[in-house]
């Protein structure tokens, strides 16, 4: 009689290469766990070597304490660990590696060779391992410490090594977890080659040494000292002056024990603690580290352990923003208030005009005026369809005579191209629009409400159109235009600007170079992870250059992590999202027809490419029933 038992214990090698699934995501992981291993071994120089930003290869070779032939052995072992004897050492942990499932799950999924010695040792150990399976081990003469060698990762899974990225986005992640590590141990000495270039070599320096080494000499003076002790945790490290402050994130950095951790919520605390001395969407920078009890935080909740929690998330919260605010205090690095100048509190509606500096004033150029040409017909039949709401309105011989003004004056490109679809809906319609333009003093038509939203009498009561959400349409169709013809227009700069760059933002431009120059921008490299922006996009708003570039970088960032839409789809998108918030200003009339203009020929005018609504009709009887509740 057959057995009715179906559960069976899984062999070694596919738990392993299940451990891996969490443990090792891409080589990134790889050298982040090797770094600390070395760490851990009280290394004072760890050397890491790539080929193919870490596909090929990953060799990471440390001066630590080596190890014993048995424990060469044993450190391939699930579970094994020198960290952990019984249940309550795991809430005394101050070392990175613990639980004993790195090099185990490393070993499951690539060709792995480790040369390890003891000081003490006049021969040390090698050991060669293919998926899991120990092919070789025997003593060999080496130098004192470990040397890895991680080759062809994820060689036996195909799947996996199928969803690694480009080698440049690869290496982007690399240098993130590379910087990370050393920043958290400026006492340690690094090296970082790919394919036979120097990338970084750091010496062992003081924490501030570190941070200039790795972002340049320009952070020399925007670094300030932070420092906050209390009975509960300690808090010290560097905060970035505001004015400093960027438009890209990733230079943000906290470290819980020497570990670096991400933590939403005491980010929140520093940027509380920047509140009035930032402009909105800048990230400032900083370098944290928060020593702790052990017993009062759980670092066992994520499989990287980059996610902790502390048991009183309050206190830590208001310590963290307690101290950065004295240090910007403490360095005068808030901006002061100006008590003669004239701020009228009790009229915030007064109009008053952007400054030019920051917002354009010319919202949109002529280039979108006309329907694209793969979307004519979805044009045309969006302009008669919306051309229908404005039947029935009337008008007088006054109308007639200034639309005549109008139309002998304004440019074709200026005309409202919903408003000529059909010769008895055009004339009623350009008539009122006429209006508009020759008679500012009649706005009951078609004015802006609060430089944010455009008004509209329709057949059957009024059409209220969100701007911003409306520029975001009209952007998208533009950067997809752009991005898929390579066509952008660019502006020379009469004088260029030099910007540098973080390693990984340098990887991610040299990712995309060819999509950033079709937007218009046109650079060149200049010296290590510096850039000279010689033109920008023709009709961007007028601003810094660097925080163009910044933005735009961030929004790459954020449109790469989409993998759902292709490169054009998500980075259109992205920068439509972003730059249409600068287009919430103040519009001329003109302007508001050449907005309701580049509208109505878009491929879809009632929504934004995320799907929110642009326009909302509000009929009479909805009106009336406004009034009756």
């Amino acid at each position: 009689m057959p057995s009715s038992d179906i559960i069976q214990l899984l062999p070694d090698s596919i738990a392993n290469q299940i451990a891996a699934g969490e443990v090792v995501q891409r080589p990134a992981s790889v050298v982040k766990e090797l770094m600390e291993n070395a760490i851990d071994a009280k290394a004072t120089n760890v050397q890491v070597i790539l080929r193919e930003a870490g596909r090929t290869l990953i060799q990471v070779i440390d001066n630590g304490t080596g190890m014993s032939e048995t424990d060469a052995r044993m450190s391939f072992e699930r579970h094994a660990t020198s960290k952990i004897r019984q249940s309550e050492d795991l809430f005394r942990i101050r070392t990175m590696g613990f639980r004993g499932e790195a090099l185990a799950s490393i070993a499951a999924v690539a060709q792995v060779e480790m040369r390890t010695r003891q000081e003490s040792d006049e021969l040390g150990t090698l050991i060669r391992i293919d998926g899991s399976e120990i092919k070789t081990q025997e003593p060999v003469a080496c130098p004192k410490g470990t040397n890895f060698s991680i080759r062809n990762l994820f060689f036996n899974v195909p799947a996996r090594r199928n969803f690694l990225k480009s080698n440049s986005v690869e290496m982007r992640h690399v240098l993130d977890e590379f910087q990370r590590v050393a920043l958290a141990h400026p006492e340690v000495g690094f090296t970082l080659h790919h394919n036979d270039t120097e990338v970084f070599n750091l010496q062992p320096v003081k924490l501030v040494r570190r941070i200039i080494d790795i972002y340049g000499k320009s952070y020399r003076e925007q670094l300030a000292y932070c420092q906050e002790d209390t009975s509960y945790i300690k808090v010290r490290g560097y905060i970035g002056k505001p004015e400093f402050a960027r438009k890209t994130r990733g230079e943000q950095f906290f470290f819980v024990n020497d570990r670096f951790i991400k933590h939403n919520y005491m980010h929140h605390a520093v940027i509380s603690a920047f509140d009035g001395t930032i402009p909105e969407g800048s990230h400032p920078f900083y370098v944290l580290f928060i020593d702790i009890d052990p017993s009062h935080i759980d670092i066992n909740i994520h499989p990287t352990k980059t996610e902790i929690k502390f048991d009183d998330e309050r206190s830590v919260y208001a310590i963290i923003m307690a101290a950065v605010k004295k240090a910007v205090g403490v360095y005068n690095l808030s901006q002061s208030i100006d008590f003669e100048e004239n701020i009228n509190f009790l009229n915030p509606t007064t109009p008053t005009d952007p400054s030019p500096n920051l917002i354009p004033r010319t919202v949109m150029p002529d280039w979108a005026a006309q329907p694209r040409k793969s979307e004519g017909n979805a044009s045309k039949s969006n302009l008669t369809n919306w051309s229908k709401l404005f039947e029935g309105l009337q008008n007088t011989d006054d109308r007639h005579r200034e639309l005549a003004a109008f139309e002998m004056n304004a440019p074709s490109a200026s005309r409202p191209v919903y408003q000529e679809q059909a010769k008895t809906v055009a004339s009623k319609v350009n008539r009122m629009a006429s209006e508009v333009v020759a008679a500012p003093e009649a706005d009951a038509l078609l004015f802006q409400l609060h430089n944010r939203y455009i008004l509209s009498q329709v057949k059957d009561g009024i059409m209220l159109i969100d701007q911003k959400a409306a520029y975001e349409r009209i952007l998208y169709e533009r950067y997809r235009k752009m991005l898929i013809n390579r066509n952008g227009a660019c502006q020379q700069l009469l004088f260029p600007k030099t910007i540098r760059l973080t390693h990984s933002d340098m990887q991610l431009v040299h990712e995309t170079k060819k999509e950033i120059r079709s937007l218009g921008f046109e650079f060149d490299e200049f010296g290590t992870n510096e850039l000279i922006i010689r033109g920008i996009p023709a009709d961007l708003p007028e601003e810094s250059e660097q925080d163009l570039f910044e933005e735009l970088i961030e929004q790459l960032k954020q449109s790469y992590s989409d993998l759902k839409l292709n490169k054009p789809e998500s980075l259109s998108r992205s920068l439509a999202k972003r730059f249409s918030v600068r287009y919430a200003v103040k519009l001329s009339h003109m302007e508001i027809h050449t907005l309701m203009n580049q509208l109505f020929s878009s491929s879809d005018p009632n929504r934004t490419p995320g799907g929110d609504p642009i326009i909302v009709l509000l009929t009479m009887d909805k009106l009336a029933n406004i009034f009756r509740n």
